[in-house]
């Protein structure tokens, strides 16, 4: 099954972005107490129980927009289009509203599963509340409070419930992404820096159309080849369209097929302008990689025709902002003229490696007993935390899962430590590493219980053979 797309779809200020923030576990959404703060999509990779969500977080509609508010609301019926269920969120502290009423007319007309959820519904009445919005038609509503995450548990076992439902049959593009074979290689990258140059460069043939113009990107293409025996599938979010028909909602909806590449792939290229330099939003999309958990290697592209001073500053910048993210290799290339793109291969493979790797229960256990004793971990409360051993919890990326007493205390200089020690080991490049923490149970409990059943029972045969005595 696709990742799923979740639009966030109501009036203006009745705690959209709240919920996104809460669902994605992130501030990516701007927050305060006055309508129309929202103005863009806002695009957000969340996790209910293992499985992965898209949110799309939209401005407000209220029926009677003109100007910016026009143009918000335009977004909104967009995001509605790119969506495959809707949380219509309603403001349970000022009932029913004329706009409330216009986004469900809206929403009455298309085809999408459409959930109810009434927000800021602590310190009132459900029941005689939530009574009101039935009128609406979309059942009984889910009563949430975002900002207290009271009732987003319920909320999220509704949407995974439901999407265990839909898409049973896959689609032509789903078993397009499922019968991928070999590494998935997941070209992303703003618009314009490259990404179908590079694409055709890689396959030795124009498989996809390129114009020089930003946002000729609509759809995800799966190109599987061969290159020197091995098997490859690249996935590429340019599709071919038409040079006159580029808009901001095509252009927009090529967010949502650059997300689910990155979670359809196995290593993410990323693709950086060297004439434009390092800027937020791809500082934004490195971040999403990371957070999906992806393996990746970063291609400056655009390097030739650059002087030799400019070349070593864009260098030095990188090498600083990218800190936080040492594991990835960087290439220097020009997708146009070729210069480097063949290089990529060997750190795609690198990464892939690394990413999808089994490691033995054993090996990782030595690993953290080596760590342990080289520098323990810290005391909380007047008792040192244990950590006893180690397995593998999965892969794409390598999950390490440490068991232990008090592991809910680990701090994180802690994790980070244990990372770069399995990560130096096991000789892991390319690719992040998830370590987990997880508390056994107290093996002693069941024993102490006895020993109180024990004393408790040793306590009345004395009481019983002192009432004998008198």
């Amino acid at each position: 099954m696709k990742t799923p797309i979740i639009a966030l779809v109501g009036r203006p200020n009745v705690g959209k972005s709240t919920l996104f923030n809460r669902l994605t576990r992130s501030r990516e959404a701007l927050v305060a107490d006055f309508p129309g703060l929202t103005r863009d999509r806002k695009y957000g990779r969340a996790v209910l129980a293992g499985h992965p969500f898209l949110l799309i977080d939209t401005g407000g509609l209220s029926g009677g927009e003109a100007g910016i508010d026009a143009a918000m609301a335009e977004q909104s019926r967009a995001a509605i289009e790119e969506a495959d269920a809707i949380l219509f969120m309603v403001d349970a502290t000022s009932g029913v509203a004329a706009s409330d009423q216009t986004v469900a007319d809206i929403l009455r007309r298309t085809d999408k599963p459409v959930w109810l959820v009434a927000n800021k519904i602590d310190g009132q009445n459900a029941e005689i509340v939530l009574s009101e919005f039935f009128g609406l038609g979309f059942g009984t509503p889910l009563a949430i409070a975002a900002s207290h995450g009271r009732g987003v548990g319920a909320l999220s076992d509704q949407l995974l419930g439901q999407f265990s439902l839909l898409d049973v049959e896959p689609s032509d593009s789903n078993k397009e992404r499922e019968d991928a074979p070999g590494i998935r290689i997941g070209v992303v990258g703003r618009p314009n820096v490259g990404k179908s140059t590079l694409v055709n460069r890689m396959l030795g043939e124009d498989r996809v159309v390129v114009f020089d113009l930003p946002g000729t990107t609509r759809d995800s293409i799966y190109i599987p080849y061969e290159r020197h025996n091995e098997t490859y599938t690249l996935i590429d979010t340019a599709g071919v369209r038409r040079r006159g028909r580029v808009s901001e909602t095509v252009e927009k909806f090529s967010i949502v097929k650059t997300l689910q590449a990155i979670e359809d792939s196995n290593v993410v290229i990323l693709i950086i302008d060297a004439q434009e330099g390092l800027v937020e939003q791809d500082m934004h999309l490195m971040g999403t990689v990371v957070d999906a958990g992806r393996a990746l290697v970063i291609a400056v592209n655009k390097w030739d025709h650059l002087d030799a001073d400019i070349r070593e500053k864009i260098r030095k910048t990188l090498k600083r902002r990218l800190s936080f993210i040492p594991w990835a290799k960087i290439h220097y290339i020009s997708a146009l003229h070729g210069t480097g793109v063949g290089d990529l291969y060997g750190s795609i493979r690198e990464a892939y490696e690394a990413a999808t790797t089994k490691f033995s229960t054993n090996g990782l256990t030595r690993i953290l007993e080596d760590a342990v004793t080289d520098h323990q971990p810290p005391l909380v409360r007047g008792r040192r935390i244990k950590l006893r051993y180690a397995h593998q919890g999965g892969m794409n990326p390598p999950r390490i899962i440490i068991h232990g007493n008090q592991t809910k205390e680990m701090p994180e200089a802690y994790r980070r430590y244990l990372e770069n020690i399995y990560r130096r080991v096991l000789n892991i490049s390319g690719s992040p590493i998830k370590i987990e923490f997880k508390s056994g149970d107290n093996p002693f409990a069941d024993r102490k219980n006895k020993l109180t059943q024990r004393q408790i029972q040793r306590k009345r045969r004395l009481m019983k053979f002192v009432k004998r005595k008198k």
